[in-house]
């Protein structure tokens, strides 16, 4: 497929010249704390009941088999990253590889994910409404409660409008408070109220079988509170020495991350009251899980304590998630699925602000039709999983082309891309029907963007390569709806388990190669036209994303 630019041929310099204004402040410890605090947000207050609930102390193997499987899917992330840094690289990655349509529909999906920031402004109204009686009453906020998170989400938009150095200090010293509070609740719990025999009473280890650890890693919220360890790839752009530093501070925020996790998931078992668990493990409900322990245990200041941090935690989160999504947004404008006005990153700060008021409005949308957390989280956050599969054939892309300058960062990556993109499509089957029956078709609706955007270019680019090369994800998404219906996981059921999961991998398995041979001709049609051109190689814009 020839190589398109813009009639006047301004843009791709102008996309090149708006990168090279992003500040290369960002150091290791600076990474590795934007990770950990865009990992651990509001899950940490409520994930360790929910994965109780569901699979019992067996929870403990769903925290590392989540932190085995983010891990993989991490490891080819942290390749391109290492091999092509780039503001907004998760958003980038899909295009350079796939063509527009997939670039399209990533891209429609990353925007809709800003949903997940708005998640964590709901959260903190939750544990705030402790404090102020009406703003969050019978699951979702009241109007009072909306115009407190329309002002919170205005004043985090303003902290993130000045230098990245200044972002990564503030963040810094959020993440110092949000390791130090679990760490001091673990002990404090463990200290206070220590059951023994709690991993082989009310049913055993696993009283729900070993099955209920895979429902534990959607259903129980492990893979949102695992989820967001690919932050600083999106500020890869703006970090010193890329290729050393975004791959150890992906792995260390998941180390970090999961550790805590474990403990206090540890603590929760150990803790819970033996009137609690009357009806067993399912039986265990409470509004706020460590809050209400604590008070139940006489920890009176510790649970002032975590009700400080309810605000603290998920702000933290929500500070980096305005960051990155101001990040997504602007690499959205450079790829034209936005308008080029939003990629304009400010000359004296390094930072896309127009980016950021766009992001601001999607938010207060986002805040207004959901009620809880958990309605939220669970549609906006598997729409940001679907990066992790294009990722996985981006990566088995540049691979697989001899220009492609990879890093050789991960050995082994010839097969640990295509687990990675089967255990994403997994990831997002496990969220269940109750929830893909909304989210995927509303990515589906990005292809009605892809095609306005083509009629916009008009008759300069052919609209049939461009949909054969891009099938693959339609044909994805639509079929994965599909299995989601028949499948076990909030499903009709007509497809038990585990053979629904196994028929997801089996499909997702064929379908990455599928995408990887359409990738790899759509990427060599593009440099044979282009003169050799490779993204993140010769040029920081590489195959021409622009319409």
């Amino acid at each position: 497929m020839p190589r398109d630019r813009p009639a006047d041929g301004e843009a791709p310099p102008a996309a090149a010249a708006q990168e090279r204004r992003l500040r290369r402040d960002l150091g290791f410890w600076g990474l590795t704390a934007i990770a950990f605090s865009n990992i651990v947000g509001s899950g940490w207050l409520f994930a360790a009941m929910y994965a109780a609930q569901t699979a019992g102390p067996a929870s403990l193997l769903s925290w590392v088999a989540a932190g085995l499987l983010c891990v993989l899917v991490a490891l080819v992330m942290i390749e391109l990253g290492a091999s092509r840094p780039e503001g907004g690289g998760t958003v980038r990655w899909p295009l350079y590889a796939g063509g527009r349509l997939v670039g399209t529909l990533i891209g429609w999906s990353v925007l809709l994910s800003v949903g997940g920031t708005a998640a964590e402004i709901s959260a903190i109204m939750q544990y705030a409404g402790h404090y102020l009686s009406g703003i969050y009453r019978d699951g979702s906020l009241t109007v009072v409660g909306l115009g407190v998170a329309a002002a919170l989400s205005a004043v985090l938009t303003v902290l993130n409008w000045f230098a990245v150095r200044m972002f990564a200090r503030l963040n810094n010293l959020l993440s110092v408070f949000k390791i130090a509070v679990p760490v001091v609740t673990v002990v404090a719990l463990l200290a206070s109220g220590w059951h023994a025999g709690r991993l082989t009473d009310h049913g055993g280890f696993a009283p729900y079988g070993y099955a209920a650890c895979l429902s534990a890693l959607a259903g129980g919220g492990i893979v949102y509170s695992v989820n967001g360890f690919q932050a600083p790839l999106d500020f890869s752009g703006e970090t010193r020495n890329p290729r050393r530093t975004v791959p150890a501070s992906v792995l260390t925020g998941i180390a970090l991350a999961v550790l805590m996790y474990l403990a206090l998931q540890v603590a929760f078992l150990f803790t819970v009251p033996e009137g609690a668990l009357g009806h067993g493990w399912h039986g265990v409900d409470f509004e706020s899980p460590f809050g209400q322990l604590a008070l139940l245990l006489n920890l009176h200041w510790l649970s002032v304590l975590l009700y400080a941090d309810a605000v603290v935690s998920p702000g933290g989160s929500a500070y980096v998630g305005v960051a990155l999504d101001a990040r997504h947004t602007y690499a959205l404008a450079k790829n034209g699925t936005l308008p080029r006005w939003f990629m304009t990153v400010e000359p004296r700060s390094g930072i896309p602000r127009r980016a950021l008021v766009l992001n601001l409005a999607v938010i207060m949308v986002f805040l207004l039709p959901f009620g809880g957390w958990q309605d939220i989280v669970s549609v906006m956050g598997d729409m940001y999983l679907l990066t992790y599969a294009a990722s996985a054939v981006a990566a088995a892309v540049f691979l697989a082309d001899p220009g492609s300058g990879t890093a050789g960062w991960v050995p082994g990556l010839r097969w640990i891309a295509p687990a990675s993109f089967t255990v994403a499509a997994e990831f997002v089957y496990w969220s269940g029907w109750h929830d893909l029956r909304l989210a995927l078709p509303l990515v589906l609706v990005g292809l009605l963007v892809f095609l306005a955007m083509h009629r916009s270019a008009g008759a300069a680019r052919p609209l049939l390569p461009e949909l054969r090369t891009g099938a693959w994800l339609v044909v994805f998404l639509a079929v994965l709806t599909l299995l989601s219906w028949l499948g076990s996981f909030g499903g009709s059921g007509r497809l038990p388990a585990p053979w629904d999961s196994l028929t997801v991998a089996a499909f997702a398995f064929a379908v990455f190669f599928w995408a990887v041979r359409a990738g790899t001709g759509w990427l060599r049609a593009s440099r044979g036209t282009d003169g050799g051109v490779f993204p993140g190689a010769a040029s920081p814009e590489g195959p021409s994303p622009h319409p």
